[in-house]
């Protein structure tokens, strides 16, 4: 029998809106099965010819930020059934790490970002799109947190970089990316209505596919 052509899922929204717990949810539902997740935020350009400084001031928010080329050669290579060395990104340093992940191909791929959306080049690799639509308040209070313990970020730092990026940034190409999902999940990973609803789709496209 032919291999079955791995599902496509993209699940995006702004960031902190739980784009991630959305993601662990589909994981946990689904963990019998072969899934992965392929996160955007692994794919920002490598930035080791620029000095700290220079790196500092990266906008991490834009389009511009993301080495699309590379992210779509990886991802048509697990479509594919093709195994990928995927770019490990040092937050602290603000460039690429010299270290990959080697990632076999799986038949549920879960792609994650804040402008997974925005290049049609990536939209069009996906069977499903889903847009987690979550308030900038709610936002910016998981932005917080989470830079401060995964990312060694001040709370000044932090606040000062989303209002004056991060939040002009999601509503110039974020937000607008919304039109273009298949469902949108208001609340997150806490919207377990959207969730059953997204597993049953995914569910329903993997009893149709052809062995």
């Amino acid at each position: 029998m032919a291999k079955r052509k791995p599902i496509v899922i993209g699940v995006t929204g702004g960031s902190g809106s739980g784009k991630s717990s959305v993601s662990k949810k589909i994981l946990q539902i689904f963990k019998g099965l072969s899934v992965m997740l392929l996160q955007q935020d692994s794919y920002y350009k490598d930035q080791s010819h620029l000095s700290f400084e220079e790196r500092v001031l990266t906008n991490y928010d834009h389009p511009f930020a993301f080495d699309n080329d590379l992210f779509i050669e990886h991802l048509t290579c697990l479509l594919n059934g093709q195994a990928i060395d995927k770019p490990v990104y040092d937050f602290a340093q603000h460039t690429r790490s010299k270290e990959v992940i080697h990632q076999e191909s799986k038949e549920v791929i879960i792609v994650e970002g804040i402008l997974i959306l925005e290049d049609p080049r990536v939209r069009d690799l996906m069977d499903i799109k889903v847009y987690v639509d979550t308030d900038d308040d709610i936002r910016l209070a998981r932005r917080i947190l989470r830079d401060i313990n995964e990312r060694g970020r001040s709370v000044d730092s932090v606040i000062e970089q989303y209002t004056q990026v991060v939040k002009p940034m999601h509503h110039q190409f974020t937000e607008p990316t919304k039109r273009y999902a298949d469902l949108i999940v208001p609340e997150g990973g806490y919207n377990d209505v959207a969730i059953d609803l997204l597993a049953t789709k995914i569910k329903a496209i993997l009893a149709h596919e052809v062995e």
